[in-house]
């Protein structure tokens, strides 16, 4: 018997609900964006971020269901982002989904905002099954995961500072290109050379932790060097050589992370995993390597409700759930998942 979810996801700055049949059927995927709106401020703005899911969050629901071609009562349980992410764009979600699970009287599962991601794979990829290794990139996270079965997680490296999102969004903007930073500079460059620029890669001996802040402050100390000297600044090198280092730095971590735990697959996600010298440099090592390669669609790449909906299936199978008494929690350690809803 099939089991319909609906995802709702809300922690940062996409309002999105989704319909998925079994973990990986999306019947319906319906993301209300707010990238206009924020990309005059350079960056996401709390405040606004909440008020804009308050605004969305009735119609992107009805949106979810009417598309998927189901009815409230054809749902059988609610996904929601419980964390971690910005805590008043999360307890709109949570309040929506607990209110649904009331009214609509359907089980309840909180779901973490990187379970999320890493679960976009098994829609992508029918036949993916734990265990992988898995980077999750994006603007307020950069871990390389160990997802040792649905919904059971172990965190192998991660950032000590910048996320790489946060970094590609920050470099964007010191060059003039704006918000969101990740494609537009992705997108740059494709016409810079990545070599033209050497841009320090940090490493840390013994540990597959990642450091954004020193390449990002390179960036920066060259920018300005330039400027200072009346030099031209060739944009799309700098675009260039910025994302080789990043990407470089990402891939030889993950890698070493298959390598040291001697699993065969290897996957991306998270906003980062769109781009698409990451995801060239990955699928190029993972050849090498003899490794199999797994990434979301693009869209799959960035924050949604199917994403939500998938974990949320296979949380749901192992019994997780969640009450009235549910909470949005900013900051949610990946690792305690088990440890909190068994």
């Amino acid at each position: 018997m099939s089991i319909l979810t609906l995802g709702i996801e809300s922690s940062c700055d996409e309002t999105s609900v989704s319909v998925v049949r079994d973990g990986r059927e999306v019947l319906s995927n319906v993301i209300a964006s707010q990238i206009d709106l924020h990309k005059a401020y350079g960056g996401v703005v709390p405040e606004l971020a909440s008020r804009k899911h308050v605004e969305a969050i009735t119609s992107v629901v009805d949106h979810a269901l009417k598309e998927a071609g189901v009815t409230a009562e054809e749902i059988d349980q609610i996904g929601v982002t419980a964390g971690p992410g910005l805590i008043g764009a999360l307890l709109v979600g949570v309040t929506a989904a607990k209110t649904l699970s009331y009214v609509w009287d359907k089980p309840l599962i909180p779901v973490h905002h990187i379970e999320g991601h890493i679960s976009a794979n098994f829609i992508e990829h029918k036949d993916l099954e734990p265990p992988f290794v898995c980077l999750v990139a994006s603007g307020g996270h950069s871990h390389i995961v160990l997802c040792e079965d649905y919904g059971v997680f172990r965190i192998l490296g991660r950032t000590r500072d910048d996320a790489a999102g946060e970094a590609f969004d920050k470099i964007s903007r010191a060059l003039g290109l704006g918000y969101p930073g990740g494609p537009k500079i992705d997108r740059e460059a494709k016409h810079g050379n990545p070599e033209a620029i050497h841009f320090p890669e940090t490493k840390f001996q013994d540990s597959l932790d990642f450091s954004f802040s020193g390449v990002k402050t390179a960036v920066l100390n060259y920018l300005n060097n330039e400027k200072a000297k009346g030099n031209e600044i060739v944009v799309a090198d700098v675009c260039a050589s910025f994302q080789r280092a990043v990407v470089e730095i990402l891939t030889r971590n993950l890698l070493l992370a298959a390598k040291e735990t001697g699993i065969g697959k290897v996957a991306l996600a998270g906003g980062v995993a769109a781009n698409s010298a990451l995801r060239a440099s990955v699928s190029k090592a993972c050849e090498e390597a003899g490794l199999a390669f797994y990434r979301p669609a693009p869209i799959l790449c960035t924050d949604n409700g199917a994403m939500i909906a998938c974990a949320a299936h296979y949380a749901g199978l192992s019994g997780r759930r969640g009450g009235l008494d549910l909470n949005g929690v900013a900051n949610w350690n990946l690792e305690q998942i088990p440890a909190i809803f068994g």
